[in-house]
């Protein structure tokens, strides 16, 4: 019997199966404690391959988080087009936040790498050069840029207090009252200060 034709690999598909995988192991464990051999399992890939498709974990981290931010679910494009740009960022938040089945990894791979000094950095540089300025550009006036920072603190805040330590207040609350609560928040992050 001749053996079968061996398959041939979409080098685009391996790689989205690493950075898959890789998102998945880094949001479960962080930075430090991940291995490039858990990946490659994740990835039902080998360690050799993984390697030959990313020089290092750092690397492969930097692209992983480069990767998430690149479709970002709050600061999105459309949320920032929208008229009313506190009750849409506000709206989002809850509606994500409210939603069972929405992905936390990209939120998890940033919150549990954040001790590791290197992966902190990674992360922050990220963030610095991908939905900061994002939201920045979006804020007219001054401090645009730590208004936009401090949009995203009260994005991650609220994320850990009603989806990770899952605060009753927030859980339970009717989601039209978290938004009510909220858009003001927002909104003045989004007005430029008068000073």
């Amino acid at each position: 019997m001749p053996n079968p034709i061996p398959r041939r690999r979409d080098a685009a598909v391996t790689r989205d199966a690493i950075l898959l995988s890789a998102r998945k192991v880094f949001a479960r464990s962080g930075y430090d404690a991940a291995t490039v051999h858990d990946i490659a399992v994740g990835a039902g890939l080998t360690t050799a391959l993984v390697d030959r498709y990313f020089s290092s974990k750092e690397q492969l981290f930097a692209d992983v988080v480069a990767d998430t931010l690149a479709r970002p679910l709050i600061p999105a494009d459309g949320h920032l087009r929208a008229d009313n740009l506190g009750r849409t960022l506000a709206t989002a938040l809850v509606s994500i936040s409210d939603d069972s089945s929405a992905s936390l990894e990209g939120w998890l791979l940033l919150l549990h790498s954040a001790s590791s000094p290197r992966a902190a950095a990674i992360g922050r540089a990220q963030l610095e050069n991908s939905q900061q300025p994002s939201m920045a550009a979006t804020l007219k006036g001054a401090h645009a840029q730590e208004r936009a920072a401090l949009a995203m603190a009260l994005v991650a805040g609220f994320q850990v207090m009603r989806q990770q330590l899952a605060l009753s207040a927030l859980v339970k609350a009717d989601p039209q009252v978290l938004i009510d609560l909220l858009t003001p928040l927002f909104q003045q992050l989004v007005d430029a200060p008068s000073t």
